[in-house]
């Protein structure tokens, strides 16, 4: 039975070369198995494509990419055998927010749709259907990795035991972390202004309705959201929880690709629309972005304003947390006492990680003009107003109290608890998914082309004897 399987798993790998050749003859593009995990090839394009992702994505590639690439993908492929047995299976749905992100940040590097294909030598459909693919298989690998760990546990006993194992000279540094509280306020914008604004959007439309110029056009020249601009004012496929509530309102509520939308305000400033394609519950639109131009007077009323209030917390009229309800404009934490949450992009990390989701920064994490003044302020002090430009890309004026400082120390159980039971944590599920992969070598076929054999594997068992 063992001879019959090995002869079959042989004859894959022949026809997978005919294919291959057949390929190379029309396209002029070598190709080749260079590993073989059970009844799947890994190809000499499957490494390449992973390097041109990585490229796309900014992401480093540890060590020689001809030796890590076909290792990731190959644990990879023994995930998706498991995903397999268990019935995972993941939906359009639940990868076309990434698959969109991923496209647009394309774009965006690469200044158009058309560098873009050109970058890539095929149609963005063609990349994004690949890329689809791709998304889905992660998240199946991770539904695995999250079913192996899900039932990790960590004890308290367990992180001291962590922690004393650790020589002192070899405790993990971590660095200073902050507390910070806000209080913003956006400076008025003239009635004048904003009547300006929306007579500038009527007259982009009249122009697009009366065929004279194209909307992507009007968006490339004028459009103040720079991300967008450069693709025409396009936002990519989206659905109404990845927009604004009142760009959402009006954006689906069109039906015409002919037709320009309503003029919308919401907290970026305002916008008109046009319809590109509507894919059941998303949509992809061109929009126009104005923002009201607030001036060095509004500003300076906006900065007394604040410096007013200042003194009078100073004075003990009133606390921080008492007057912030009624007068911040920042809805994130109008009603947390204007405590600042650390909530990175999903698709990154934050030095640590240790931080993300609570209320502790690293001084690297928080925005440079915050981080500038808690710099070299005490706990409890409160700054002296000054501007900043928000997460919405609008100048505003704020002051900020420093709730909690800790300093730069190497870690101890009484500060760092949750930090070493993050490592810890962390450690332990390596552990089980390391083992999983060893279990799963030895029951598995694996065949490595000679000439990919000579790689110092970050893990054992890929040379089978």
């Amino acid at each position: 039975m063992k001879q019959f399987f090995f002869l079959l798993l042989c004859l894959s790998g022949f026809l997978f070369q005919i294919r291959l050749q057949a390929q190379s003859s029309q396209s002029n593009v070598i190709d080749e198995v260079i590993w073989v995990v059970g009844d799947d090839a890994i190809l000499l394009s499957d490494v390449e494509n992973y390097r041109l992702q990585a490229q796309i994505n900014g992401e480093q590639i540890p060590g020689d990419p001809y030796c890590w690439i076909p290792e990731q993908i190959a644990e990879q492929k023994l995930y998706l055998h498991q995903a397999k047995l268990d019935s995972i299976e993941i939906t359009d749905s639940q990868v076309s927010s990434d698959v969109d992100k991923r496209v647009t940040n394309l774009i965006n590097q690469l200044g158009s749709r058309e560098k873009a294909e050109e970058y890539l030598k095929r149609s963005l459909n063609s990349f994004r259907d690949e890329l689809r693919i791709r998304m889905k298989e992660r998240y199946a690998v991770m539904q695995v990795q999250q079913g192996l760990v899900k039932n990790v546990k960590i004890t308290p006993s367990e992180v001291r035991t962590f922690y004393n194992r650790i020589p002192q000279d070899s405790l993990p540094y971590i660095p200073t972390t902050v507390e910070v509280q806000i209080m913003t306020l956006e400076p008025k914008v003239s009635q004048e202004e904003i009547d300006n604004i929306k007579n500038r959007l009527r007259d982009y439309a009249e122009q697009v309705n009366s065929g004279k110029v194209q909307f992507s056009t009007l968006a490339r020249m004028y459009s103040e959201n720079k991300e967008t601009a450069n693709r025409g004012g396009e936002l990519g496929f989206k659905g109404k929880g990845e927009l604004t509530p009142n760009f959402a309102a009006e954006a689906f509520d069109l039906n015409d690709t002919k037709r320009i939308s309503r003029i919308v305000e919401d907290e970026y400033g305002y916008h008109i629309i046009q319809l590109i394609e509507r894919r059941g519950d998303r949509i992809d639109v061109r929009h126009i972005l104005l923002r009201p131009y607030v001036t060095k007077e509004e500003i300076n009323a906006a900065l007394l304003k604040l410096d007013s209030i200042r003194n009078d917390i100073v004075a003990g009229k009133f606390s921080f947390e008492e007057i912030l309800p009624y007068l911040s404009a920042d809805r994130d934490t109008r009603n947390n006492k204007g405590l600042m949450v650390n909530n990175p992009d999903p698709n990154s990390s934050t030095s640590s990680g240790a931080h993300a989701g609570t209320s502790r920064f690293e001084m690297s994490e928080l925005p440079p003009e915050i981080a500038k003044m808690v710099d070299t302020m005490k706990v409890n002090d409160i700054s002296k107003p000054f501007t900043m430009i928000n997460s919405k890309s609008k100048e505003i004026v704020a002051i900020v109290k420093l709730k909690n400082r800790i300093d730069g120390h190497k870690a101890s159980l009484s500060e760092d608890f949750q930090s070493l039971k993050a490592m810890v944590e962390y450690q332990k599920q390596q552990e089980i998914l390391n083992n999983w992969i060893a279990k799963k070598q030895k029951e598995t076929y694996i065949r490595i082309s000679d000439n990919w054999k000579n790689c110092d594997f970050a893990k054992d068992g890929w040379l089978q004897k």
